[in-house]
């Protein structure tokens, strides 16, 4: 029995939809490993992320916390409320100060301990990323005087 023009049609619609939902699973399925998902300390303490997984990690850098021995730096980000221990080796961006506003990529290796690959400082005086930010007035510990920076 032959097909009719308007099922021939809905066979190659069909098809074609097949064809891109695989094409759409194997996107997502390559792209798996290259998402990077951000969090704040807090944020890591409540949710079980495993460790070695890459993330990248937000918040202010805790004043006195940091070390520098050589090339190898010690430093806590702090949300207000939780503090996570990054260790990094590498020369840090010029604008990174305690008290700043950082973002860290990397992993973690212990449930407090942060391993970062790179480390990115705020880009002038008032810059605070706004997830940070966000956090930051939710937790209470927003200064106002920043407050149009992350806007």
């Amino acid at each position: 029995m032959a097909m009719s023009r308007k099922q021939k049609r809905l066979a190659v619609i069909g098809g074609l939809g097949v064809v891109l939902a695989v094409a759409a699973g194997l996107i997502f399925t390559a792209l798996r490993d290259q998402i990077v998902f951000f969090y704040s300390p807090s944020e890591l303490a409540e949710k079980s992320v495993p460790i070695g997984q890459a993330i990248r990690m937000g918040g202010l850098v805790e004043d006195g916390s940091w070390v520098k021995t050589g090339q190898d730096n010690t430093f806590v980000i702090t949300d207000g409320e939780t503090a996570t221990t990054v260790l990094y080796t590498g020369i840090l961006p010029d604008l990174f100060r305690e008290g700043q506003g950082v973002i860290a990529e990397g992993s973690l290796v212990a449930p407090d301990q942060f391993a970062a690959t790179t480390v990115l400082a705020k880009h002038d005086e008032n810059y605070l990323p706004k997830e940070i930010a966000d956090t930051l007035r939710d937790r209470g510990e927003w200064r106002p005087e920043t407050e149009t920076a992350a806007q």
